[in-house]
């Protein structure tokens, strides 16, 4: 097969940024050429990008919203919202939802997700069993990870010892969820602990507030440096940042610099529940200082978060919905070229994958568009793009909402 595409700048080791033409022979690219090189081609003049890597994802809240709504649009009645409907978090239940994600996901161009699941006291043998069910199942179309969530206290006893021991047999990552409280250190030194002994990675949820006295990111940063923790360190949130002063967000910038921490944006749903008040209007979009971060040199993903559940009501794991609300959001169009790596090779270095460019050699999972400028990308929501998987398309088509069998239950 050959494409004639426009390949964005940082996606190509060479043409950047040209017109190029693309030759797929089996399952690799095997030549990538100015265009009309090659002597024929079937696909003019659109945009070509690998395939996305969604680095943040909570699949097992998906699809929640119509039993579940969030009945004030906040950040705590989301989390009541969803500890009231855990009871609905059978094996059934679980699999249906998270494999209708999945199929989403894999339909607009999704080649690899890291979820982080809700694993509370009684919950974490019937998600982590569906999760190994479903990466085993999805293994050769979507790659799966797998990180624990759970509030940091819960990690100061045993039970924290058996998530991260759970974690650790299926190749899992260690995670929680960050508060300011007294024991933050003392909490954090435990799961770095329970981490270093087994190898682990760990992914944060730091600073999900517009609170400027919220400094999780700052606290996480200060352990990886003190203790040098040889395994990765992501973050994601870290939105009061954007409400610190900037004397004091810098320096928050600097250490996670230092300490080589992964940050990861997820617009959309802070630009949802951020800054919320009845009967008035927000006063900022919720995100974290997207800018100042990759101006700092700190590899930052943008990421889908929730989708149709308590924290975030719409949603159709595409991330390239996400990354054209983030570009409004964030004000990236001045460097789309850069800010196109957030949701292909960052988020890919993030999950410690092979990042995916149009190489000679490269694997062919790649999207196809009829656009042929940034402004026709994120004008449309591409609904005819083709997803090529293994150099062939998927031809595939988005799962109805049917099967979800959802049962409607209106906040009064």
């Amino acid at each position: 097969m050959d494409w004639s595409r426009f390949c964005p700048p940082g996606l190509l080791p060479e043409n950047l940024g040209s017109l190029v033409d693309i030759e797929i022979t089996a399952d690799r690219i095997s030549q990538v050429v100015p265009h009309q090189e090659l002597p024929s081609y079937d696909w003019e003049g659109g945009i070509v990008l690998p395939c996305f890597v969604d680095c943040h994802t909570h699949l097992d809240k998906a699809h929640t919203w119509e039993r579940a709504p969030n009945p004030d649009g906040t950040f705590w009645g989301a989390i009541a919202a969803l500890d009231r409907d855990r009871v609905n978090w059978n094996r059934a239940d679980l699999t249906n939802r998270m494999d209708f994600a999945l199929q989403c996901s894999y339909h607009h161009g999704t080649r690899a997700i890291r979820t982080h699941l809700d694993v509370p006291p009684g919950q974490l043998e019937i998600t982590t069993g569906v999760f190994r069910q479903l990466r085993q199942e999805w293994h050769d179309r979507v790659e799966l990870q797998a990180v624990s969530l759970i509030s940091l206290d819960l990690f100061m006893g045993s039970y924290g010892e058996l998530v991260a021991d759970t974690f650790a047999a299926m190749d899992g990552i260690l995670g929680g969820v960050a508060y300011p409280n007294p024991d933050l250190e003392a909490q954090l030194d435990r799961v770095f602990d329970l981490a270093q002994e087994r190898h682990l990675a760990l992914d944060f949820h730091v600073d999900e507030t517009d609170d400027p006295k919220s400094e999780c990111l700052r606290a996480v940063a200060e352990q990886v440096l003190k203790r040098q923790f040889p395994y990765p360190v992501t973050c994601g949130h870290c939105c009061s940042l954007a409400t610190q002063e900037p004397g004091v967000a810098q320096t928050t910038i600097e250490l996670v610099k230092a300490a080589g921490i992964h940050l990861v944006s997820l617009p959309l749903c802070n630009l949802y529940l951020q800054d919320r008040a009845p009967g008035r209007t927000p006063r900022w979009r919720g995100v974290t200082l997207l800018n100042e971060i990759q101006a700092a040199g700190i590899p930052i993903a943008i990421a889908h978060d929730n989708c149709r559940d308590a924290f975030y009501a719409f949603g159709d794991h595409d991330l390239l919905q996400i990354f054209a609300t983030a570009v409004l959001i964030g004000h990236l169009d001045q460097n789309y070229p850069q800010w196109l790596a957030s949701i292909t090779t960052i988020p890919a270095q993030i999950m410690g994958l092979k990042p995916v460019k149009i190489t000679v050699g490269d694997k062919a999972d790649l999207i196809l568009f009829n656009s042929q400028t940034y402004s026709e990308l994120l004008s449309r929501p591409q609904t005819d793009r083709i997803v090529i998987r293994n150099g062939r398309p998927i031809g595939t088509k988005l799962p109805s909402y049917r099967q979800l069998g959802e049962r409607v239950c209106y906040a009064k």
